[in-house]
């Protein structure tokens, strides 16, 4: 898995599913230098503990989705990107994105300007794209592109080659943004959830954006998803200790790896082609394949699953549904 699943006993986090950040992929856009295409992907449609499927709202109105980016290499966010979302009605939803710079950027306050607003949500197969200025915006259900055997990975990396996410599927936050608006430089990124507080402000759910790590490798689950990359450095000792025991590195050559891990962010120059983990990621990158790699200190080399196949090579890139009406 990726992301998927980093709730408690393989649950979601604070038991909503809403609340799942799965995936966070950075690539150009295809055809034109001059943009990008930042995909954070939420929600899976189907539980592993317990396992079936879950709601069909695709994202939580008493949620905030949120893209942090750092532009000066401190780990602490001077961008972010926020969407908010109505409650269904009628069985329909709208988006709202902010922009939000400088020292606002780093907390988790709502606010910014806004970019788009009533944005309709794809909650079927149709494409349903907002276009505001240089942006373009997409929110919806979508095949999942991650690809894993999940069971495998469970029993003890004994892998077969099944891939679980073959027929599920995901929620999708698209963003097509001008290289201008990201600085023309590398720059680095994680996507968060937070979860509306019963006495207001926000509480943060999930956070991440390197693929696999917070599920498999912290002994403090809580502690790192409720984290931010500027204090990773205290959770070095405990992917160490992980990577001892899956891999048997020395305990110098774990303190290594774990620190090439953290903090957990995904660079990205956009001047420059995406493949992880060097830079950005796109939606057939082998993020999974990569990870297994480092944690058995290449024992394992992969899980026999390749890129899904129903791709669309335009915008929002991100397959059709496979269940949606």
């Amino acid at each position: 898995m990726s992301h998927h699943y980093s709730g408690p006993d393989f649950g979601f986090p604070l038991g909503n599913a809403q609340l799942d950040f799965t995936d966070l992929y950075a690539f150009p856009k295809p055809g034109d230098s001059e943009k990008s295409i930042l995909i954070m992907n939420v929600h899976p449609s189907a539980g592993e503990s317990p396992p079936g499927p879950t709601t069909i709202e695709p994202f939580a109105p008493a949620a905030m989705y949120e893209l942090k980016i750092d532009t000066d290499g401190d780990a602490v966010a001077d961008i972010a990107y926020q969407v908010r979302f109505s409650p269904s009605g009628d069985g329909a939803q709208t988006a709202t994105l902010r922009r939000v710079d400088g020292a606002q950027a780093a907390g988790t306050d709502e606010g910014g300007h806004v970019i788009v607003e009533r944005a309709p949500v794809s909650t079927g197969r149709e494409v349903r794209i907002t276009k505001a200025g240089e942006y373009r915006f997409f929110a919806g259900w979508r095949s999942d592109p991650f690809f894993c055997d999940v069971e495998g990975a469970k029993n003890n990396l004994r892998f077969t080659g099944d891939d679980f996410f073959a027929d599920k599927d995901v929620c999708s936050i698209v963003l097509e943004v001008p290289n201008s608006a990201l600085g023309m430089k590398e720059i680095r990124l994680w996507a968060r959830t937070l979860a509306a507080g019963d006495g207001g402000g926000w509480t943060q759910a999930e956070r991440g954006a390197r693929p696999a790590q917070a599920v498999l490798l912290p002994e403090e689950r809580d502690a790192y998803l409720a984290g931010e990359p500027a204090e990773d450095g205290r959770f070095i000792a405990a992917f160490a200790h992980a990577l001892e025991h899956t891999g048997g590195y020395s305990p110098a050559e774990a303190r290594r790896v774990a620190g090439t891990l953290l903090p957990d962010v995904l660079f990205y120059d956009p001047t420059r082609p995406a493949s992880f983990p060097c830079n950005g990621r796109t939606l057939t990158d082998d993020a999974f394949d990569i990870f297994m790699r480092v944690l058995t200190n290449g024992k394992v080399t992969g899980d026999n699953v390749g890129p899904h196949t129903d791709l669309i090579p335009e915008f929002p890139y991100v397959g059709p549904p496979h269940n949606a009406p």
